[in-house]
């Protein structure tokens, strides 16, 4: 159930605006009655004029036994009782209020708003009743209402500051802007120049277009408080914001004189001088900021990720991103962050060795960062460092035992070490972790099947790369590889044909692909089809290895070309790694398989 603060204060909420509030609860002579008005009832007669608040005596009990069903939860007891005791003293103002803050409770605020209206007809100087139906009023959107209540609380409390505060933020949230700017300039002639009200005033008059409005104010905040420099760092972004830069330079000069260790001068000039047009001088404010020690690494790095664009980066500023991310890590050589921030720059720029080395810092300052895991373990995949994948692999797998990925990369380490026994146990591990993620879990369920092929356990291979092709049906690698093993076996070369054609459409220039496509054809005995994909992957960006070179000296030999044959068996060999036939091909000149 709802319940509501007798003084709650409706907060403005216009996107922009903020109102300050009040908070309390009604006290007890609001509910019921203080011991002095008590005694004053005593003296008054059983019969008293009409109009007149306890005019019976009793009534006090019967409001208290009101109170207790209410307090202890019997609701429609309480109400039945209130409305017994309007009903017997219409002229008493507390049982209307008490009766309005049953049914506001209920949020039956409709009613609420009616009987609090009756209350505050009856006792028009009750500043609670004034107070609790302007808070009624706004709950049901009738907000003239609450601003006239307002206005009447204010005419008669004129040296309180939230009514003011309250007053305004209706204003603001009826539209009436320049009613507010009266109001806060009533608090300023009381309080004095705030903070709070004058950024207040300064968002009304942005919101009205009034720029000269919006610098007075701030203009007089500074006049209040001269040696706040925060206050001439709101002036001077007022001017950035408004593209006044000549007057935003007086502003920043004024205020590197006032405070020549400010931290944060230097970032505020660049950000002059980039949007000037000066990026010589921007870059050299923005290195002397970040040469700072008392500026914050965070704000630093939020600087250098916002202040150059990706295209930038790769571009003519990426020199300078280089250079400021050196001043980083010279100014905070014990922060693991900005190493990061290093160890991306150079993933970008492709300076993988490079990269790795300041990740492997990264760790070694701070060796709970997951991500930097993963990234160490990529880059060392990436340049094929398979024992030291292996080996932080495993410490990745101690430290965060639930997270699959450092499993995977073990098992790739361990496969490609042939490790296999190793390898297939990492995968089996890592997949049973894998959670809601089934193209994660199709690769390992595809590298579980490169393993058991490598330990010549075809059938338990297919199944793997089966599971594999269920949870992902586009994986290329897998339909590549899986084809290319039944093709070499000889079996299932219909579906073999179908998985090798479609990884070839999936990635139509990847050479291996193309090879294995021409390799199953070739096996169909479609050799004029297998000769124009084989030689695709002959003539393709990479350099063609000794088995796509072998393949298509096989393919001529079945065309009938001899001696175009034997010139890429030669080739093959060359390159080395064919396969066991090839020399027999050689000096026999004929096709093996």
């Amino acid at each position: 159930m709802r319940r509501l603060n007798i003084l709650y204060l409706f907060v403005f909420t216009f996107g922009f605006f903020t109102a300050p509030f009040i908070k309390g609860e009604v006290p007890v002579a609001a509910g019921i009655y203080t011991s002095d008005q008590q005694k004053k009832d005593k003296k008054k007669s059983k019969k008293a004029e009409p109009g007149q608040g306890l005019v019976r005596e009793g009534n006090t009990g019967m409001l208290i036994d009101a109170k207790k069903e209410a307090i202890i939860g019997n609701l429609k007891t309480a109400n039945d009782l209130f409305r017994k005791y309007i009903n017997r003293y219409p002229d008493d103002p507390v049982g209307y209020f008490e009766l309005a803050k049953l049914e506001a409770e209920q949020t039956n605020f409709t009613e609420a708003v009616r009987l609090c209206r009756l209350a505050n007809k009856l006792d028009q100087d009750n500043i609670w009743y004034s107070l609790f139906l302007a808070e009624l009023c706004q709950i049901t959107s009738q907000l003239n209402e609450a601003i006239d209540i307002y206005e009447n609380i204010v005419e008669k409390n004129p040296g309180n500051l939230d009514y003011l505060y309250q007053l305004a933020a209706l204003y603001l949230q009826t539209e009436k802007y320049q009613d507010a700017i009266k109001i806060y300039n009533q608090i300023d002639a009381r309080a004095g120049v705030s903070e709070e009200v004058t950024t207040q005033k300064q968002k009304i008059y942005m919101h009205l277009k009034d720029l000269n409005g919006a610098e007075r104010e701030i203009q007089k905040l500074i006049k209040a408080f001269p040696d706040e420099p925060r206050y001439y760092s709101i002036l001077a972004e007022f001017y950035m914001s408004n593209k006044m830069f000549d007057k935003a330079l007086v502003i920043y000069q004024k205020i590197a004189a006032m405070e020549p260790d400010n931290a944060y001068i230097h970032m505020s000039m660049a950000d002059y001088y980039r949007k000037t047009g000066n990026k010589e001088k921007a870059f050299e404010e923005l290195k002397l900021g970040f040469a700072n020690p008392n500026l914050d690494v965070d704000t630093k790095i939020n600087i250098l990720l916002s202040f150059y664009t990706v295209n930038q980066i790769y571009n003519d500023l990426k020199d300078q991103a280089f250079i400021l991310s050196k001043i980083l890590i010279d100014t905070h050589p014990k922060n693991a962050k900005v190493f990061s921030i290093y160890g991306d720059l150079l993933v970008q720029d492709n300076k993988i060795r490079e990269a790795r080395e300041t990740f492997l810092k990264v760790l070694s300052l701070d060796s709970s960062r997951y991500a930097v895991w993963e990234q160490v373990l990529q880059l060392d995949l990436q340049t094929s460092e398979y024992e030291h994948l292996l080996t932080y692999s495993k410490k990745a797998v101690e430290l965060f035992p639930f997270q699959p990925l450092p499993f995977l990369f073990s098992g790739l380490a361990n496969l490609q070490l042939k490790k296999n026994d190793a390898a297939l146990k990492d995968f089996a591990a890592g997949a049973n972790l894998v959670v809601d993620n089934n193209e994660l879990l199709a690769q390992f369920y595809m590298y579980q099947g490169d393993a058991l092929h490598a330990m010549k356990n075809d059938t338990e291979a297919y199944m793997a790369y089966e599971r594999s092709l269920k949870m992902k049906d586009d994986n290329a690698y897998v339909l590549n590889n899986y084809a290319y093993y039944l093709s070499l076996e000889g079996r299932e070369l219909e579906k073999a044909e179908k998985m090798s054609k479609k990884a070839v459409a999936i990635d139509p220039e990847n050479a291996s692909f193309q090879d294995t496509y021409g390799w199953v054809l070739f096996k169909q005995q479609k050799y004029k089809e297998a000769a124009e994909w084989i030689l695709k992957a002959v003539q393709s960006k990479e350099e063609p290895n000794a088995e796509v070179l072998e393949h298509y000296g096989d393919v001529l030999y079945k065309l009938g070309d001899m001696a175009g044959a034997l010139e890429y068996w030669l080739k093959a060999k060359k390159k080395g790694q064919g396969s066991d036939l090839l020399e027999k091909k050689i000096i026999e000149k004929k096709y093996y398989q």
